[in-house]
């Protein structure tokens, strides 16, 4: 008799620790992940005690994500799209009554064209966005494409040449304060010519390179006055001295690390598989081991890790990973259907319109 055939696993599968939806229910929050390789804005809530429900939504390549009180940011290919929690219509939700306690509804979209934005940040009501492409920090707004606020001083003029694959920024104390870049070169992809060790760290006030010899950094972090950083190609999770100029391993993942995210005590950390082909795969120190895609959990105090999330089928890659506090059960809406044109929010009420039956031709 033949041997039975495994089936493949179905779109979207997933494994995770048996505390993690205990852990989301203890912190009261949800999370939020962006998937550029499936194009997808994914929430993960805890179902109950032992369970945890995913709410997958399709975005033009989504990248960096910034959360400020009620607002939710995505930045995609060619566009930044904010949304805002109107809370009153979640559980008028018309395909889901009575399950969501947050619903986040497109309010704004500013068309940036292929700008590359990796990290996006809320800094009082304005979004700062990486702007890979040009090489500088530029404010997102209504007037232009973007508005560059701050370049590297090695970057001689903004062009769209992607010249150090600038890719992550920190705020402290509410204000851009490290960046990260894959390179220190000027000239159009220079960075991809020493991409496994040619990574830095700056400070933005000062524009003074604080570490050289990166292993790929990403997603810097300022948390409780610690600087945190991922390291991709190693996989990675380091606190930076300042002072020494040196970086102290906290853990190690079994993945590409990129996107991460504090609440309370924990870091949620994203993880990525490595693209065959790709000089990483071939070469990166963590190209053996890096086969998981999905979300690792560390206990900040301790260091180490205590949860993960792991994806079996479809996504492969993650860029960034969000928190989204006090919310149970959210939901969040794209521009792709019609849905978040029948949600009519005022600063009084809500509403759900009825959507309009188009009329018999005479």
């Amino acid at each position: 008799m033949p041997d039975s055939i495994a089936k493949p696993a179905a779109p979207f599968s997933y494994t995770y620790s048996a505390n993690l939806p205990e852990l989301l229910l203890r912190l009261k929050c949800s999370l939020v992940i962006s998937t550029y390789q499936s194009g997808k804005v994914i929430i993960f809530s805890a179902k109950d005690a032992n369970s945890l429900v995913q709410l997958p939504r399709t975005f033009d390549k989504p990248m960096g994500m910034a959360l400020s009180g009620h607002r939710l940011a995505i930045a995609n290919r060619q566009e930044v799209i904010v949304t805002a929690n109107a809370s009153g219509l979640a559980p008028h939700y018309p395909d889901k009554p009575h399950t969501y306690d947050a619903l986040y509804i497109p309010r704004a979209t500013y068309y940036t064209g292929e700008v590359d934005i990796h990290d996006l940040k809320w800094v009082g009501d304005k979004l700062l966005a990486v702007n890979t492409a040009f090489s500088c920090l530029s404010v997102i707004d209504e007037d232009y494409s973007f508005r560059p606020v701050w370049k590297p001083p090695f970057i001689s003029a903004l062009k769209p040449e992607d010249r150090c694959h600038l890719n992550g920024l920190a705020l402290a104390n509410g204000k851009p304060a490290y960046v990260t870049a894959l390179g220190s070169g000027d000239s159009p992809q220079s960075w991809r010519t020493d991409m496994l060790k040619g990574g830095i760290l700056m400070g933005v006030d000062s524009s003074e390179l604080i570490l050289d010899r990166l292993p790929v950094p990403h997603s810097p972090r300022v948390v409780n006055g610690r600087l945190l950083l991922l390291l991709s190609a190693t996989g990675e999770l380091v606190e930076v001295d300042k002072a020494k100029g040196s970086y102290e391993v906290i853990t190690r993942f079994r993945g590409f690390v990129r996107g991460m995210e504090q609440f309370g005590d924990y870091l949620f950390i994203g993880l990525s598989r490595l693209r065959p082909g790709s000089t990483l795969f071939t070469e990166a120190p963590i190209a053996k081991s890096a086969n998981h895609c999905g979300i690792a959990i560390v206990h900040l105090p301790t260091g180490k890790q205590v949860a993960e999330l792991v994806y079996t089928a479809t996504v492969e890659e993650l860029y960034d990973v969000g928190v989204l506090p006090g919310q149970l059960r959210p939901n969040i809406l794209n521009t792709n259907k019609n849905y978040h044109t029948l949600a009519v929010v005022t600063p009084q009420e809500v509403f759900w319109r009825q959507p309009e039956t188009p009329a018999n031709p005479s």
